[in-house]
């Protein structure tokens, strides 16, 4: 079909939650992507930070063709290997105490207050400005963001919303409150790293009063930062945290890990997901993992992550460059649109970006980037005239 068929068919047929732009995507391989007109481009978004592993890595590929064919789904009333493998080499890999499998970061973040509300039932949750830990109704209300906030009130009560200063989260953590949420680096609102006084703060807090400390890792996990988790470049130890998006080398899960303390917190029938753990993306998860886990590659991440630092900070209109590791945002001139930027590099350009806000373009590649395409998609950036 044509974009202009497609296009129709969204018009009427489909929900619009989305702004889509008018590119058609057919094939993916690496960092790279082709339309249905036959054009090539530099995916530096990666789907959001979903394709770690690049676009159709093969062995994601070989294990979900192999797994299809085999067994797809039977539920959780029932075991399957990959989904119990699964679950053991992601508390090996993190924080050691038991997992919840899902299908999406909202849904691991849903289980998540859960499982704090659980271990101190009717207590309040923290959460700092700009966080943003999903739509559902739970992780909608952890995320204080007006415009996304305000269509849906009344919300779930008892979230509490403190600046990103240190004193007033500790002031605001008491015997009440039974988690606090943050993402170590808050990418929805414009990769914004949360400061080491700020987690400090929490940490303290939350052991002073009972309380847990939740980090939402659904986009700086999986090695988006330059080690296997975020947390792990921090002086501070959360005592759950969720993970999504890339852990399914390009298919849909979602995960919510604990420490030993909270292991045990959630009971038979406190709950579930239809889907959750099937053996078909739980394959697909362990291979992602293993990928992600490999030393080079995050040494790798590292490396890169300066290298397209210091090349967008080239550019004529970006007046700052922030992050760590693969997972950067830019400031352009205030003079220039960035929804616009971000859509005129896709269309002019071919390079895969997108925009946070009204100043703030997200770049985040697949971790298997070469120097070549970073310095090819900078070099195509710098190409767009102000």
């Amino acid at each position: 079909m044509s974009l202009a068929e497609l296009q129709a068919l969204e018009a009427e047929h489909v929900v619009p939650t989305y702004l889509r732009n008018p590119v058609e995507f057919v094939r993916g391989a690496g960092c790279r992507l082709w339309d249905s007109d036959g054009n090539e481009y530099l995916d530096f978004l990666a789907g959001i930070s979903v394709l770690n592993v690049g676009h159709c890595h093969p062995r994601i590929v070989e294990t979900v063709r192999e797994q299809v064919g085999r067994l797809t789904h039977v539920s959780n009333l029932y075991y399957t290997e990959p989904a119990m493998k699964l679950s053991a080499r992601l508390a090996e890999s993190s924080l050691g105490g038991k997992v919840f499998l899902c299908n999406s970061g909202a849904e691991a973040n849903e289980a998540a207050i859960k499982l704090a509300r659980r271990a101190r039932p009717g207590g309040r949750v923290v959460v700092v400005q700009d966080a943003f830990h999903g739509r559902t109704y739970g992780a909608l209300s952890a995320t204080p963001q007006e415009s996304k906030q305000a269509p849906f009130a009344p919300l779930v009560p008892g979230f509490t919303v403190v600046p990103k200063d240190p004193a007033a989260l500790a002031g605001a953590v008491d015997d009440d409150t039974a988690a606090v949420l943050l993402e170590p680096i808050q990418g929805e609102t414009g990769i914004h790293v949360l400061s080491d006084e700020l987690l400090e703060a929490a940490r303290e807090a939350c052991d002073r009063t009972g309380a847990v400390l939740l980090f939402d890792e659904i986009q700086t996990g999986m090695g988006r930062t330059g080690t296997l988790w975020g947390y792990e470049q921090l002086t501070v130890v959360p005592d759950a945290m969720t993970s999504a998006k890339a852990l399914g080398g390009g298919l849909p899960i979602g995960a919510l890990v604990t420490g030993p303390r909270l292991a045990d917190t959630l009971q038979p029938g406190d709950h579930g997901s239809t889907f959750a753990g099937g053996p078909l993306i739980a394959s697909a998860a362990l291979v992602a993992l293993e990928i992600c886990s490999d030393p080079a590659l995050l040494a790798r991440v590292q490396v890169l992550g300066e290298r397209l630092a210091a090349g967008l900070a080239t550019l004529p209109y970006v007046t700052t460059v922030r992050g760590r590791g693969l997972m950067l945002g830019i400031d352009v001139d205030p003079n220039l649109a960035a929804p616009d930027l971000a859509r005129r590099a896709l269309l002019e350009q071919r390079v895969v970006v997108n925009a946070t806000g009204p100043v703030t373009i997200r770049l985040e590649p697949p971790l298997i980037v070469t120097e070549e395409e970073i310095d090819e998609a900078v070099a195509r950036l710098g190409a767009l005239s102000p």
